[in-house]
Protein backbone atom coordinates (compact mmCIF):
# COMPACT_ATOMS: atom_id res chain seq x y z
CA UNK A 1 0.00 0.00 0.00
CA UNK A 2 2.92 2.28 0.70
CA UNK A 3 4.88 1.33 -2.23
CA UNK A 4 8.42 1.56 -1.20
CA UNK A 5 8.12 4.37 1.47
CA UNK A 6 8.19 4.08 4.89
CA UNK A 7 5.52 6.56 5.75
CA UNK A 8 2.61 8.37 4.14
CA UNK A 9 0.65 11.37 4.72
CA UNK A 10 -3.18 11.12 4.17
CA UNK A 11 -6.10 13.22 5.02
CA UNK A 12 -9.07 11.81 6.72
CA UNK A 13 -12.58 11.27 4.86
CA UNK A 14 -14.46 8.69 7.11
CA UNK A 15 -14.34 7.52 11.13
CA UNK A 16 -15.36 3.75 11.70
CA UNK A 17 -15.54 1.50 14.46
CA UNK A 18 -14.32 -2.21 13.37
CA UNK A 19 -14.68 -5.29 15.25
CA UNK A 20 -11.30 -8.06 14.95
CA UNK A 21 -11.14 -12.07 13.86
CA UNK A 22 -12.09 -14.27 16.46
CA UNK A 23 -11.02 -14.64 19.66
CA UNK A 24 -10.44 -11.00 20.57
CA UNK A 25 -13.50 -8.59 21.03
CA UNK A 26 -13.74 -5.41 21.15
CA UNK A 27 -14.70 -1.85 19.20
CA UNK A 28 -11.68 -0.52 17.42
CA UNK A 29 -11.14 2.77 15.47
CA UNK A 30 -10.99 2.94 12.01
CA UNK A 31 -9.90 5.45 9.51
CA UNK A 32 -10.81 5.66 5.54
CA UNK A 33 -7.78 7.79 4.20
CA UNK A 34 -7.09 9.45 0.95
CA UNK A 35 -3.51 9.58 0.60
CA UNK A 36 -1.39 12.67 -1.44
CA UNK A 37 -0.38 9.91 -3.79
CA UNK A 38 -4.37 10.02 -5.00
CA UNK A 39 -5.30 6.54 -3.18
CA UNK A 40 -7.30 5.50 -0.56
CA UNK A 41 -6.25 3.34 2.38
CA UNK A 42 -7.85 2.13 5.86
CA UNK A 43 -5.43 3.06 8.98
CA UNK A 44 -5.68 1.82 12.83
CA UNK A 45 -5.26 3.93 15.66
CA UNK A 46 -2.63 2.96 18.75
CA UNK A 47 -3.46 3.84 22.56
CA UNK A 48 -6.57 5.33 23.57
CA UNK A 49 -8.21 8.73 22.79
CA UNK A 50 -8.16 11.31 20.23
CA UNK A 51 -9.68 14.46 18.51
CA UNK A 52 -10.02 13.76 14.94
CA UNK A 53 -12.56 14.76 12.67
CA UNK A 54 -13.07 14.65 9.38
CA UNK A 55 -10.37 16.36 6.94
CA UNK A 56 -7.35 16.37 9.55
CA UNK A 57 -4.01 15.52 8.29
CA UNK A 58 -2.19 12.33 9.41
CA UNK A 59 1.14 10.23 8.65
CA UNK A 60 0.51 6.68 8.51
CA UNK A 61 2.93 3.89 8.40
CA UNK A 62 2.61 -0.07 6.93
CA UNK A 63 1.99 -2.04 10.16
CA UNK A 64 -1.44 -2.79 10.51
CA UNK A 65 -3.55 -4.31 13.08
CA UNK A 66 -3.41 -8.42 12.56
CA UNK A 67 -6.84 -8.90 14.10
CA UNK A 68 -8.30 -6.21 11.71
CA UNK A 69 -9.55 -7.30 8.51
CA UNK A 70 -8.44 -5.16 5.50
CA UNK A 71 -6.01 -2.79 7.99
CA UNK A 72 -2.47 -2.65 7.09
CA UNK A 73 -1.53 0.48 8.33
CA UNK A 74 -1.89 2.64 11.70
CA UNK A 75 -1.53 6.39 12.23
CA UNK A 76 1.57 8.01 14.01
CA UNK A 77 1.09 9.65 16.93
CA UNK A 78 2.56 13.45 17.63
CA UNK A 79 2.64 14.21 13.86
CA UNK A 80 0.14 16.49 12.39
CA UNK A 81 -3.16 16.94 13.81
CA UNK A 82 -3.22 13.43 15.77
CA UNK A 83 -2.28 14.34 19.65
CA UNK A 84 -0.47 11.85 21.28
CA UNK A 85 -1.38 9.73 24.69
CA UNK A 86 -1.24 12.14 27.41
CA UNK A 87 -1.47 8.93 30.31
CA UNK A 88 1.15 6.71 28.86
CA UNK A 89 4.35 5.75 31.36
CA UNK A 90 5.78 3.17 29.53
CA UNK A 91 6.19 2.32 25.43
CA UNK A 92 6.49 6.13 25.19
CA UNK A 93 7.79 6.29 21.52
CA UNK A 94 4.73 4.54 20.03
CA UNK A 95 2.24 6.53 21.52
CA UNK A 96 3.66 10.05 20.79
CA UNK A 97 4.72 11.11 24.18
CA UNK A 98 7.17 13.33 25.79
CA UNK A 99 9.78 12.84 28.73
Amino acid sequence: MLSASPQKKGVIKQIRIKTPRKPNSARRQVFKLFLYTQKYTVASLKGKGHTLKKHLRVLICGTGARDLPGVYCHCIRNKYDLKGVLTKIRRRSIYGVKK
